[in-house]
């Protein structure tokens, strides 16, 4: 195997939950392949360099080994080695996300449907 389509590979990885995601998220630039935005089809090669946002943070990691077919966490996990700086970051970030929700106010109930569509609206930036 010479070469996987990026959205397949990110999928098997298990950086995205469906193959669809993989590509939206190519398609809105958040993945990068040295200093050049990543499409769907563009080919991942051993030895690439890549760097993947998605709701885990900011990724910067190097394709280790190729798959089309996604398979258990740890397996997925050998696909690609993660920088130190970049985990570093990623755990630094997270801790400091934790932090910010101690001093959250508390909702007053749950939210209606009204207001459940009104932050999925929110949250996909619309």
């Amino acid at each position: 195997m010479n070469g996987v389509r990026m959205d397949k590979w990110l999928w098997a990885a298990r950086f995205f939950k469906t193959r669809a995601l993989a590509a939206k998220a190519c398609d809105l630039g958040r993945i990068r392949c040295g200093e050049v935005e990543a499409k769907p089809a563009r080919e991942v090669r051993v030895g690439d360099r890549l760097s993947v946002k998605n709701e885990g943070g900011e990724f910067h990691i190097e394709v280790l080994q190729l798959s089309e077919m996604r398979g258990p966490a740890a397996v997925a996990q050998t696909l690609y080695r993660e920088s130190e700086a970049s985990r570093e970051l990623r755990l630094k970030v997270a801790a400091e996300r934790k932090a910010m929700q101690e001093f959250a106010p508390l909702p007053e109930r749950r939210p209606s449907k009204r207001d459940r569509r009104r932050i999925i609206q929110f949250r996909s930036g619309a």
